[in-house]
């Protein structure tokens, strides 16, 4: 059986189907509409992957927009707003790709003020975000209540490697050559860090739906079977 979105090549593999950024947002939200947390929480927690050049942080709002015109309560978190202090991050230099891959972003905050609240019998008390990278101290910002059958949207890089407990995942591919394109040149030192990811997580194939962006305005997409 083919999934949504897909159609089977001669070759048997499955082809990505071109689609618009609204038409995608609204598959989307059918599929958070249909689905229940598998650990009986009542909350969704839905994870949007991608490198900085693709556009996450764009779709999880568009359908954080579509969801709320439905009557969901929705929190859209970026893991930007988790990154670890620049003392660690920076350990082994500013440009060491390695450290952007497994060490900038504080993952366990993130299970502790994001995942933990939405758990079963969890409190429902998100924090929206912890450190700001341009002062380089805590953000300070108040706890936000997600309440019962809200939806959780957190986009940015490697979500797919720590097991968190997505309900729903995106993946937003980019090829190498339109992610070094879409890439600030003073950022290209991160681009090893997305080979590694692609070799030892494989996002693209362990995400529920994958999108390919290259084309920022005609974007193909694949998966929700």
């Amino acid at each position: 059986m083919c999934r949504a979105g897909t159609r089977p090549g001669d070759d048997g593999r499955v082809r990505l189907e071109a689609i618009t950024w609204e038409r995608l947002a609204d598959a989307l939200v059918g599929r958070v509409m249909e689905t229940e947390a598998e650990d009986g929480s009542p909350w969704l927690r839905i994870g949007v992957d991608g490198a900085p050049a693709a556009p996450t942080g764009a779709l999880a709002e568009r359908v954080a927009e579509a969801l709320r015109l439905r009557g969901r309560g929705v929190l859209v978190v970026g893991t930007g707003g988790f990154l670890r202090p620049a003392s660690l991050r920076y350990e082994y230099g500013r440009e060491d790709p390695e450290s952007y891959y497994s060490g900038w972003f504080d993952t366990g905050a993130l299970w502790r003020e994001v995942f933990g609240p939405l758990e079963a019998g969890g409190s429902g008390r998100v924090l929206p975000d912890l450190w700001d990278p341009a002062t380089d101290r805590a953000t300070r910002s108040p706890h936000v209540e997600l309440p019962p059958g809200g939806v959780l949207l957190l986009h940015g890089p490697f979500l797919l490697g720590h097991w968190f407990p997505f309900d729903l995942t995106v993946h937003l591919r980019l090829s190498s050559a339109a992610l070094r394109r879409r890439t600030e040149e003073s950022e290209r030192w991160t681009l090893p860090a997305f080979e590694r990811y692609e070799d030892e997580v494989g996002p693209g194939e362990a995400a529920d739906a994958l999108v390919r962006a290259d084309d920022a305005n005609r974007p193909a997409w694949g998966g929700l079977g």
